[in-house]
Formats: C-alpha cells, sequence, structure tokens
C-alpha cells in the first residue's frame, strides 16, 4: 500500500457517495508497500455496510483487465468462509470504478492488527488459514498466470542492469547468475489453486493468535500451493533485515499449513527451491522499484538485501529445513 495520487476531499465525498455506505466522515492515506495509492476510508455507515473500508486506486503492475478476477476472488473466498474482506460494489453493481483515468475499488475493512514479531501460535494459525484459503481457491473459476514467477523474476533484474543494481548494493548484481539457476530448475507439475502469493505479516491481521483477515490479493493467480507456502515462510520466519532465521515459527507455519493439507512427496522435496524463488522474486520487484519509484511518492522503500539473505540461507540450509 501507498499513496502516490493525491485526491481532494470533494472528490472524495463524490467517489464515496456512488456506494451504500453513508457519507465521507474522514480519509487517511496509508503510506506502506509500493504498487497501489490507499486510504482507510470512514463514513456515517449504512444498513448493510459498516463504517471503515480501504479505499485503492491501482497505480503499478496491475492490469485493469484484470480487476475482475481479483475483486472476485475476494468475494468468492468471503462468501465461503474464508477471513478474507469482500469487495463493496457501487450502487450500479460494479465492483470497481474509473476516477481520473484509474481505477479504484472499496474493499471491506476488517479488524486486527499486523504483527512484526510472528509468534509460533500466529505463524501456525496462518499456515492453517493460508491452506484453508487454497481448498477454498479450488473452484474459484477465475484464472490468471502468474506474471512474476522465477523467469520474470531473473528477466527483470537482468533489465535493471548491473550498475543500477550495484548502485543499491554492490553485491546485488551476484544475484543474476543465480536468479537464471533457480528459473531454468523451476519444478513442474505441483498441485495448484489460485494463491496469494505475497502473504506477508502486513497482508495478514491477528487478533492475538487468531487469523481476522488475509488481505491485498492484488498479486494472486494459479500456481503452485507449495510455492505460496514457501513464499509465506520466507516472508515470516525471519527477522525484518533477514539476518535470523526463527526455526521455530518457520516450523510452526508448515506444520499448521498441514493440519490441514498434507503435502506429498514431490511437494516436500521441492520446497528448498521453491523458497528460493520466493526469496528471488522479492529481491527483483525490491530491486525494480527502489530504482523506478518517484522521489516525491509516500512510499517506503525496501531494500532488496533482505532477501538476498534469504535466498542464501536457503541454497545452503533449505533442504535441511523442509526436512519431513
Amino acid at each position: 500500500m501507498a499513496v502516490y495520487t493525491q485526491l481532494s476531499a470533494e472528490v472524495l465525498a463524490d467517489l464515496v457517495a456512488e456506494y451504500d455506505v453513508g457519507e465521507l466522515v474522514s480519509a487517511k492515506g496509508i503510506a506502506e508497500g509500493v504498487s497501489n495509492s490507499n486510504w482507510l476510508v470512514e463514513t456515517t455507515g449504512s444498513e448493510t455496510n459498516g463504517k471503515r473500508f480501504i479505499l485503492t486506486m491501482y497505480e503499478r503492475r496491475i492490469d485493469i483487465a484484470e480487476l475482475p478476477f481479483f475483486l472476485g476472488l475476494l468475494d468468492h473466498l468471503a462468501a465461503n468462509g474464508c477471513p478474507v474482506p469482500r469487495t463493496i460494489h457501487d450502487r450500479s453493481g460494479a465492483s470497481s470504478r474509473m476516477l481520473h483515468g484509474k481505477a479504484v475499488a472499496l474493499i471491506e475493512f476488517l479488524p486486527g492488527v499486523s504483527v512484526d514479531h510472528p509468534t509460533p501460535a500466529q505463524a501456525r494459525s496462518v499456515g492453517r488459514v493460508l491452506a484453508e484459503m487454497h481448498e477454498t481457491a479450488q473452484d474459484f473459476p477465475g484464472t490468471r498466470a502468474n506474471d512474476l514467477d522465477p523467469h520474470a523474476s531473473a528477466r527483470v533484474l537482468a533489465d535493471c542492469g548491473q550498475d543500477a543494481l550495484a548502485k543499491i548494493d554492490a553485491a546485488l548484481p551476484d544475484v543474476i547468475p543465480v536468479a537464471e539457476k533457480i528459473a531454468d530448475g523451476w519444478p513442474q507439475g505441483l498441485p495448484q489453486s489460485v494463491i496469494h502469493s505475497d502473504l506477508f505479516p502486513d497482508n495478514v491481521l491477528m487478533l492475538g493468535d487468531t487469523v481476522s483477515a488475509l488481505i491485498d490479493f492484488y498479486f494472486a493467480c494459479n500456481d503452485a500451493m507449495a510455492y505460496d507456502l514457501a513464499v509465506t515462510h520466507a516472508a515470516w520466519s525471519f527477522s525484518g533485515d533477514g539476518h535470523g532465521y526463527r526455526a521455530e515459527v518457520g516450523q510452526a507455519l508448515v506444520e499448521g499449513y498441514e493440519s490441514v493439507r498434507a503435502l506429498s512427496p514431490e511437494e516436500r522435496e521441492a520446497l528448498p527451491l521453491l523458497a528460493q524463488g520466493a526469496a528471488l522474486r522479492f529481491i527483483s520487484s525490491r530491486a525494480q522499484d527502489w530504482i523506478d519509484t518517484p522521489a516525491d511518492a509516500l512510499v517506503t522503500k525496501k531494500d532488496p538485501m533482505d532477501f538476498v539473505r534469504r535466498l542464501e540461507f536457503y541454497r545452503t540450509n533449505g533442504t535441511e529445513v523442509f526436512a519431513a
């Protein structure tokens, strides 16, 4: 989440009036993230909807033609009992609208907080809910290819160029040949569903040890379920800078997942490489964002080296970490 586009109070009030949510009371920009502009919106409420919402303006990386997939997925998961915010449809029934030439959507606000230092109990809950989401998404009719797979990530790093990468960190260009090796050896034929593919702690809201909401599904796609578990493992099981691996958290995450859906032997064997690909995905996207983000955007840049450290950890220790 972030704010790239500034909207006046009058424009926001007119937009909110297109929904059955009451009148605008307040709107506060959200600085976290790098892809879209987001506001926490409070209204007077209505009989059918609450009073707090997330308003998103889609700025980067998202093909507007794919919005029905993302927003329809939210509605499908929410309708089937997953802790996911539903899309608020406007008075005409549309799940998104155009504003100043950009698409916007209003999303239900769910209570909870994102944890900075997850406990094993919280990680176990996240693993369980992730598996439940995978199973629920099996019959979602929409499909979307993963446009951030290892081949795409390797291309992004190559396109950034060694000189630009070296300005971020002198060691970052060394990831380019590693990325090509990961892409060339990528596992095929693993069981698939619609996956979240970006389930960082700030995309999970919790009440104590209970997951109250999974949010920010704008990288969701059809891909291997074990890959989504690997992404979540890389996001949850380390200190923020990637220096320290928290084995008890990583183990609890996988145990929670398998309490709902057992991994096949093929998935278990693939996890070390899947985790390397997960780290690569965030190295490449963070490097690209670091280079491309406008200087005046209300955005917190994220260091790709945090995931270079994870990548090296998985290359060295992945087999041991994911042993059954």
